[in-house]
């Protein structure tokens, strides 16, 4: 049963001395000397013209969290299109039940103004 996990692991620690590796060898062999210019924040070389933590607007969010809805719809569309002459009619309905669903919310964000940017 090892013999079957055994790439698998030595895979991960390859992965995890390569990720870890360069981040230990820069932060002990790279040079330490903080001054008040590389501590202050940097805005395009200038200096801050107001506070960088601005409030963003949740309409952002809200864009951001239905392109990733909608992008997952794509992620689940692709097997079931791969598979499609193998799972029948229930595949089908199935399918078409999911979208009606995905459809559905869509106009719902739509009706409610979700998308509008005024």
């Amino acid at each position: 049963m090892l013999n079957h996990y055994l790439p698998v692991l030595i895979f991960l620690l390859v992965a995890l001395v390569v990720g870890v590796a360069p981040l230990l060898m820069g932060s002990s062999l790279g040079p330490h000397r903080p001054d008040s210019e590389k501590l202050s924040p940097y805005e395009c070389g200038f200096e801050a013209f107001e506070d960088a933590r601005m409030k963003f607007d949740v309409r952002y969010y809200l864009v951001a969290i239905l392109f990733i809805l909608f992008d997952l719809e794509i992620a689940f569309l692709f097997p079931w299109a791969v598979v499609f002459d193998q799972i029948g009619m229930t595949g089908f309905l199935a399918m078409m039940l999911f979208l009606a669903i995905l459809v559905v919310g869509f106009i719902y964000e739509w009706k409610k103004g979700a998308l509008e940017w005024e």
